[in-house]
């Protein structure tokens, strides 16, 4: 009977938390339009500057050189450049994406920034759409079944072991 509970227990608190997803990243979807739009801000900036002076975006971050700031700031706008052409990857995988597509491109849900961010204004909340109630029966079912074969396991050493049957003859 507690094995029964603790199972049911699992798939309950696996449910809530799977519920959550399609709210979740929606919200971290938004983060990524916005991040997506202050780094290209940022680099339309370097572009243009570079442009000016005759350079392009690789030479103008060659000329970058000489003193300990500018291998920094090069390396810094590297970094940026980076950044800002993996993040418009994701944001172009998830634009207009459903929840399910999201869980589908769920891999591109895992900037550290963006993700501490869309937590930390993240707010959970009953989910009273179709996607998160298909959510919540996928989280029941995956949670019920981690918990239902972890206490399997740990039921596995603890079983009775059957005594062998000796036929008689005669």
């Amino acid at each position: 009977m507690i094995f029964r509970t603790l199972t049911l227990a699992g798939g309950l608190a696996s449910a809530v938390a799977f519920s959550q997803f399609p709210e979740y990243s929606q919200q971290y979807s938004q983060r990524l339009g916005g991040a997506v739009d202050e780094l290209g801000r940022v680099v339309a900036d370097f572009d243009a500057s570079a442009a000016a002076v005759g350079l392009s975006r690789e030479t103008a971050l060659a000329q970058m050189t000489g003193t300990a700031f500018l291998d920094r700031r090069r390396a810094d706008m590297a970094r940026t450049f980076d950044r800002h052409a993996r993040l418009s990857a994701d944001l172009a995988a998830l634009r207009g994406a459903g929840p399910f597509m999201r869980a589908y491109h769920a891999a591109r849900l895992t900037d550290p920034e963006i993700a501490a961010r869309a937590w930390d204004a993240y707010r959970p909340a009953l989910p009273l759409t179709f996607a998160g109630g298909l959510f919540a029966l996928v989280g029941l079912a995956a949670g019920a079944g981690v918990m239902a074969a972890l206490l399997a396991l740990l039921r596995w050493p603890l079983r009775r072991r059957a005594a062998p049957r000796l036929s008689r003859i005669g």
